[in-house]
């Protein structure tokens, strides 16, 4: 992804107790008319598509991490995430079926329990984080942790007798294993995490101190949940510690930069705003005094990064991972605001048929080397978000053309490939792992929302619902003091 995109019904996803053109553009309109056929066969149409995903991973790149679908075969890029420099990298790793693991959770969605019982067993028998292979704290966790809670989770409640008899856990057991390796990154002198840590030896020698707000700051649901399905505070306690540290560095104006240093506790850089690498809110407090100074970089519909210290603006940009604040404003309540955003977004993506990683508003003009389009779901995220509060039929209009859009322009013989250059749809040989966790899946859910109806569930940053359990509601952390709770300066 991502990213570090960073809220969703993924927003809610950290929230600590919300716990929820040169290309034609598809036209909007007419969805009115037969409405329920239309949502049956656009659900089909996204059910062929993570499929078609999902089968070509099985068959060309499982259980290596991700699809190659131009070339039908694999990479193994759960150390490439968010290293960008592509530093450090092991030559002895040879994946953690990364996919599989995103994928649990939207088997069950789409109703095939045999084949999330098999992913399951065949997971708990041969998947192994004792691997030599230096990660990214954040992505490792909304990814890997996550996926494995969510489907633990699932395993548990949604699945037949028979299955549950035979299930041991095994999933948890996983999930706590790879919690265990996390907490050495949390050894600092701030309690701010590292931003990389190897699987299997720790931090590492001479280890970057430098993250990202995200980075430390969005632990807490995978981590919070994990506590309380081992009973072993440790994991929630430093989350949540990380957190209020962070929460105790924003400036006067309620704003936090982007990156820091995790040793001194310094600020890096100290541009903020609602895209890569800054964190969401984790608390009704810290969200209602983010968004009160997020109110300050508003212009029209489109946010520009200020300055945490004076906020001035710093950069007039439009990103692909902003697409999930529309999602968020409709969890506040402000659908008007959510509706008017999320319209901007989607003109976007009509202009280009995909959504461009980055625009610079100041210029009116794409930014010169960042023209890609990763397949990212943030936009059929608010979309889902904003069907579901308002129930108008544009919305699953506007799924369609994303259903569209993704099937004429980037559907391959071999599973879909990410948009290298939107101005010229020139494809790159890459499926992430989040088209099959988080795109289809909300593709999905808006056009059928039976799972949504009888259940509860928040819905990580990488799209994994977690079932919200009404015994966690009194649960105390371990580290939670009252002179600690998120208060306005």
């Amino acid at each position: 992804m991502k990213k570090m995109k960073q809220v969703s019904l993924r927003s809610m996803s950290s929230c600590l107790l919300f716990v929820l053109i040169l290309h034609t553009p598809f036209t909007i309109g007419g969805f009115r008319l037969n409405g329920a056929a239309k949502k049956v066969e656009l659900r089909e149409q996204v059910r062929q598509m993570f499929y078609h995903a999902y089968d070509n991973y099985m068959q060309y790149a499982f259980p290596h991490d991700e699809l190659k679908p131009l070339s039908k075969t694999f990479t193994d890029s759960l150390g490439e995430l968010g290293n960008l420099k592509l530093e450090r990298l092991s030559e002895r790793y040879n994946g953690s079926a990364l996919t599989l693991v995103e994928s649990l959770s939207s088997l069950l969605i789409l109703g095939n329990s045999s084949e999330f019982e098999k992913a399951v067993l065949w997971l708990g028998d041969n998947l192994t984080f004792n691997v030599d292979v230096r990660v990214s704290l954040f992505e490792c966790n909304i990814r890997l942790l996550g996926g494995l809670i969510s489907a633990h989770m699932l395993a548990t409640e949604l699945t037949k007798k028979s299955f549950r008899e035979q299930y041991k856990d095994q999933l948890l057991i996983l999930a706590n294993d790879l919690g265990q390796r996390f907490l050495q990154a949390f050894d600092t002198p701030t309690g701010l995490p590292y931003a990389w840590i190897n699987l299997k030896h720790g931090v590492m020698e001479n280890e970057t101190t430098e993250t990202s707000t995200s980075g430390c700051g969005s632990l807490i649901l995978e981590m919070g949940a994990l506590s309380r399905l081992t009973g072993n505070p440790e994991y929630e306690a430093s989350a949540l510690r990380a957190l209020r540290k962070l929460w105790s560095m924003r400036s006067s104006l309620d704003l936090m930069g982007t990156t820091l240093d995790v040793t001194t506790g310094e600020w890096i850089e100290h541009s903020s705003g609602i895209g890569a690498g800054v964190t969401e809110p984790s608390s009704w407090k810290s969200w209602s005094a983010l968004s009160a100074a997020f109110g300050m970089s508003f212009q029209g519909c489109r946010y520009h990064e200020a300055d945490m210290r004076t906020g001035k603006a710093t950069y007039w940009q439009f990103t692909s991972l902003q697409a999930f604040w529309p999602g968020l404003q409709i969890l506040v309540g402000d659908v008007s605001a959510a509706n008017s955003t999320h319209r901007e977004f989607f003109s976007v993506w009509e202009r280009y048929g995909v959504l461009p990683e980055r625009y610079l508003l100041d210029r009116d003009m794409l930014h010169p080397t960042e023209k890609y389009y990763p397949l990212r779901p943030e936009l059929a995220e608010s979309t889902l978000f904003l069907y579901q509060a308002t129930r108008d039929p544009w919305y699953l209009e506007v799924g369609e053309a994303i259903v569209n859009s993704l099937n004429v322009y980037t559907r391959v013989n071999g599973g879909f490939a990410s948009v290298r250059d939107v101005t010229t749809m020139e494809l790159e040989d890459h499926q992430h792992s989040f088209f099959l966790a988080e795109t289809c899946k909300y593709l999905y859910l808006l056009f059928d929302d039976t799972f949504l109806v009888d259940g509860n569930y928040v819905f990580s940053t990488e799209g994994h619902p977690l079932p919200v359990k009404h015994s966690w509601h009194e649960w105390i952390p371990s580290v939670y003091m009252e002179s600690d709770a998120f208060e306005y300066k």
